[in-house]
């Protein structure tokens, strides 16, 4: 069958729609996205099968992330009459016992259920009724939007994932996909196309933050075969937005590209995944051949004469080639490597063509503003960072995984009410946003609001989404030096100020983490950073030092204990601390000596216990194990 208009799209719709919403048996979607994987949903997956594969009465789905990480691997389970309810942290010997605990209708098992799920019709039009309706909901049991991870989250380029099985087009459908593509071909100009996302004010969120309807019709006005390049090279430490959308919902990024073609006139795009992203690649290859094989990607496509073919390419894990012109040239076969900007890609891209580079999650943020008008878009977010974004949250933080909220909440929000907050009741310390070239920035600015320009006003950027937690066991001239070792290994070398001004403070810092500081090195890495910033070549230079320069900014404290006391506060250089054990705080539970790898520790049981300094290899296992918090570092 080959798709030819709205109303074939909306047969597929009721079709499918029905036996996703409405199925006619118990169905089980399990979580299959690389972190459910990871949390071992192959095995439940498995076993599910093993169990029920026979029963006719019962279907074993796959789906793609929810979000919550931290409770993958998550089972949604539906069937006709019952609500939707959210399992978490079903691994392969609970799955039997939920599913029978769910068609039992006894639901002894609370504990381990999430939530219950409202039919998430998502921000399309549908041709399906509300499942929900008239159901009687579970008692003490909340709804997934009363939850507070989830509560002040508005999901558009997280839409499908975790509600539609990424192999299966038809799902996609049914939530209302490839309606936007009908709408661009067949009922608008593609100046109206490109006034639409001007008016929405979306900005590139791969790190640039550039206004995509600006970049589009800029590329719109310049001759040459003009192309698509979609940016899948995520490499941000902790950012994964862009691959779970790819291996939970690979076609609304399909669509986005189809639609910036249908606007720019192009036939020809480009999905440049970094080759660390297998799943991501296998999911978009089957959506490729899905589209094709309804006439949605192609020649002619919807009996039209617009045609566009979509290529995928693996990167093969250079940082620097997230880089618009680094991506280009190794897209060209070329090394990857960045050139200067006097000239744009919208001008000269691509082969020396017009070229338009958006990211995933700007893309996919392209369908719902076609369907709901760039006005509804720029409804959301702020005067100057409209919609919504999405962010990994990672690093010492309880609810780690993915949100989805409007610009402007405040840093707070994010971090303690959809996160959770600081495990183990420690205090925050400070939030990196933006990757490694992100900056850190500290309990002072909780309440600022997320947006690019009150980012940018504290030291920091919006980078693709990264947000890496700290709490007060962080030394942060340590997190510096991380990541500016991170940095200069990912550097090009193509220019001086990136080459060898990352690696001069890179030393600087390696030494005072060392014990070997000396008086004036916060002065000459405040200079060596204000010269990246200011000659590097690419963005990779000019961010680099914003680790450096925020630590130096808010927790300058710290490198003058590294440097003038030779001690870290924090107790992570190794060579600038020790522990001791507080005898009048020990109880002589013996927890320390047992999971001491180096019997540095010893004591009779109930009494104070001993720590040997010239066998502590400083782990800090002790330290963490001890719940009295006897084990002092001096």
């Amino acid at each position: 069958m080959k798709i030819q208009s709205l109303e074939d799209l909306r047969a597929i719709s009721r079709k499918t729609g029905k036996a996703i919403y409405h199925p006619d048996a118990v169905k089980v979607n399990i979580g299959m996205a690389s972190c459910g994987l990871a949390a071992g949903a192959q095995a439940t997956h498995d076993r599910a099968k093993a169990e029920f594969g026979n029963d006719t009465g019962i279907m074993i789905c796959q789906t793609g992330c929810l979000g919550f990480c931290e409770q993958e691997p998550l089972v949604e389970i539906m069937a006709p009459g019952k609500p939707r309810v959210i399992y978490k942290n079903i691994t392969e010997d609970k799955i039997a016992d939920a599913v029978n605990d769910y068609r039992s209708g006894a639901f002894e098992k609370k504990k381990w259920i999430l939530g219950q799920m409202k039919n998430p019709v998502g921000i399309t039009e549908t041709d399906v009724s509300d499942p929900q309706a008239g159901l009687t909901p579970l008692e003490d049991v909340p709804v997934l939007e009363e939850i507070p991870f989830y509560g002040k989250q508005v999901k558009i380029a997280l839409r499908n994932c975790g509600y539609i099985n990424p192999d299966a087009i038809e799902e996609y459908i049914a939530r209302g996909g490839y309606q936007a593509l009908m709408k661009a071909l067949k009922e608008m100009k593609p100046a109206a196309i490109i006034d639409e996302v001007k008016t929405s004010g979306l900005r590139g969120r791969g790190g640039g933050g550039f206004p995509a309807g600006t970049k589009w019709a800029t590329c719109a006005k310049h001759h040459g075969t003009r192309s698509i390049i979609c940016n899948a090279d995520e490499g941000d430490p902790g950012a994964y937005m862009d691959r779970s959308i790819l291996e939970g919902d690979p076609h609304s990024v399909i669509e986005g590209m189809l639609i910036a073609g249908v606007a720019i006139g192009s036939s020809r795009g480009f999905i440049y995944v970094r080759n660390e992203y297998p799943l991501a690649v296998k999911r978009l290859v089957t959506a490729i051949k899905q589209a094709e094989s309804l006439g949605l990607l192609g020649d002619n496509i919807a009996g039209t004469d617009f045609c566009f073919h979509i290529k995928i390419s693996t990167g093969a894990g250079a940082f620097v080639c997230g880089e618009s012109t680094a991506l280009m040239a190794s897209l060209e076969g070329k090394v990857g490597r960045p050139r200067a900007k006097y000239v744009h890609t919208v001008e000269k891209g691509f082969r020396d063509n017009p070229t338009n580079l958006n990211n995933v999650e700007t893309y996919a943020n392209v369908p719902p503003i076609v369907l709901k008008g760039g006005a509804w878009y720029a409804g959301m977010g702020t005067a100057d960072s409209k919609g919504t974004k999405v962010f990994s949250l990672c690093g010492k933080i309880n609810n780690t995984g993915l949100v989805e909220v409007p610009m402007g909440v405040s840093l707070r929000d994010i971090v303690f009410e959809l996160g959770g907050g600081v495990p183990k009741k420690k205090r925050f310390k400070a939030v990196q946003t933006g990757g490694p070239s992100g900056g850190c920035i500290p309990e002072a600015y909780l309440d600022l609001p997320v947006d690019f320009q009150r980012l940018a006003e504290v030291g920091s950027i919006m980078g693709s989404g990264g947000m890496i937690v700290m709490d007060q066991d962080t030394c942060m001239v340590d997190v510096a030096r991380y990541f500016l070792d991170f940095l200069k290994e990912e550097s090009c070398g193509q220019c001086n100020p990136c080459r060898e001004g990352i690696k001069q403070m890179l030393g600087i810092l390696t030494d005072i983490c060392a014990g070997k500081g000396k008086d004036g090195d916060i002065e000459l890495l405040e200079e060596l950073g204000t010269m990246v910033q200011g000659f590097s070549l690419c963005g990779l230079g000019t961010a680099a030092p914003n680790p450096v320069m925020t630590t130096i900014r808010y927790f300058r404290d710290e490198y003058e204990a590294h440097i003038r006391d030779r001690k870290c506060p924090a107790g992570v250089c190794k060579a600038l601390f020790h522990y001791e054990i507080d005898p009048e705080a020990c109880t002589g539970c013996g927890v320390c000596a047992k999971k001491c790898p180096q019997d540095a520790i010893a004591g009779e049981k109930k009494k104070p216990h001993l720590l040997d300094p010239d066998k502590c290899i400083k782990c800090g296992i002790c330290y963490d194990a001890c719940k009295f918090d006897a084990i002092a570092i001096r």
